[in-house]
């Protein structure tokens, strides 16, 4: 009869780690590329947020100015009209007909002022909501890379201590990280102690 080898406990064992070792380890690399995702998303909301600002407050400012200019030409014309009116004997029929001329000029770059002040106030209040949307999304990203980076610590040494538990805590890390970076990039809800 043929003798059967009979595994050694220990090294079955070790084949067992080492099994639960190499999962761990593909589970971990799956933790990373999370993580970079979530980074990359984080790093993308802070930069349109924060050139949303600068676009809002450059569209402020254009704003101002046309407002500045609407103002002058408005003080212009009533000023015009005002001498016209009060000191009529001052000027002469032909010299009267070039200011009025020049008042209705003068009311109609205070009119377009007007209307292209309301545009950039319209571009102004869109990127405003640009930006709060996407400062929002940052405080998503932010706890999304904390408990990815603390999912792939618990994996590691999860691997170390051969522990199932500390690697489903490393699991539950990572997925409540993978929801908030979702959410991050989606804003499917709100969590109102982020805001």
């Amino acid at each position: 009869m043929a003798e059967v080898e009979v595994p050694n406990p220990g090294e079955l064992e070790e084949i067992k780690e080492k099994g639960f070792t190499r999962k761990v380890a593909l589970v971990t690399a799956f933790y990373a590329v999370m993580l970079a995702i979530t980074s990359l998303g984080g790093n993308n909301a802070m930069k349109e947020m924060l050139l949303a600002q600068q676009q809002s407050s450059d569209q402020w400012s254009f704003y101002q100015a046309k407002v500045i200019r609407e103002h002058l030409y408005r003080v212009e014309r009533i000023r015009i009209e005002t001498d016209i009116a009060v000191l009529p004997e001052k000027y002469g029929d032909d010299a009267r007909g070039k200011l009025l001329s020049l008042a209705q000029t003068l009311g109609e770059e205070e009119n377009r002022f007007n209307i292209e002040k309301k545009e950039i106030e319209q571009e102004a209040k869109k990127l405003e909501q640009d930006r709060d949307t996407n400062r929002g999304r940052d405080p998503y990203f932010d706890y999304a890379e904390v408990l990815l980076q603390i999912a792939i610590v618990m994996a590691s040494v999860s691997i170390l201590a051969t522990s199932r538990g500390v690697f489903v805590f490393s699991l539950a890390a990572a997925v409540l990280g993978a929801v908030l970076s979702a959410n991050g990039f989606l804003l499917l809800f709100r969590i109102p102690f982020l805001h």
